[in-house]
């Protein structure tokens, strides 16, 4: 099962127990990210689509670390000008680690495991 997240304005795919490097979300290493833009989960003919959210569905995770990705030259060149400007840019990231996707059939699941067991 994975799920298509929106964050940052990009769309991602995530599965859980793997890790997905996105926008910098502005949070610490070790905090827990919820995405609830999910657009669309996909679990054999349980899959759904949403509208342009899946309702009540929600992605949660946790920040293994902020970093910046590798540099990339951004070069400038007026032809017969003499114009020339070289710089350098090295993206931020933040690399999150994908515990759980829920749905609300999930959700559903999960409380009432919590109820049997008390």
């Amino acid at each position: 099962m994975y799920a298509i997240v929106e964050t940052g304005g990009k769309q991602y795919q995530v599965e859980e127990g793997r890790y997905v490097d996105v926008e910098l979300l502005g949070e610490e290493k070790d905090a827990k990210v919820v995405f609830d833009k999910v657009v669309m989960i996909v679990n054999g003919k349980k899959s759904k689509v949403g509208q342009p959210y899946v309702a009540n569905a929600k992605v949660e995770g946790v920040i293994v670390k902020n970093d910046r990705a590798k540099k990339i030259i951004v070069y400038k060149q007026r032809p017969k000008k003499g114009y020339r400007k070289k710089q350098g840019h090295r993206q931020g990231f933040a690399r999150v680690m994908i515990n759980k996707i829920r749905t609300t059939a999930s959700k559903a699941k999960a409380e009432a495991a919590e109820t049997t067991e008390a």
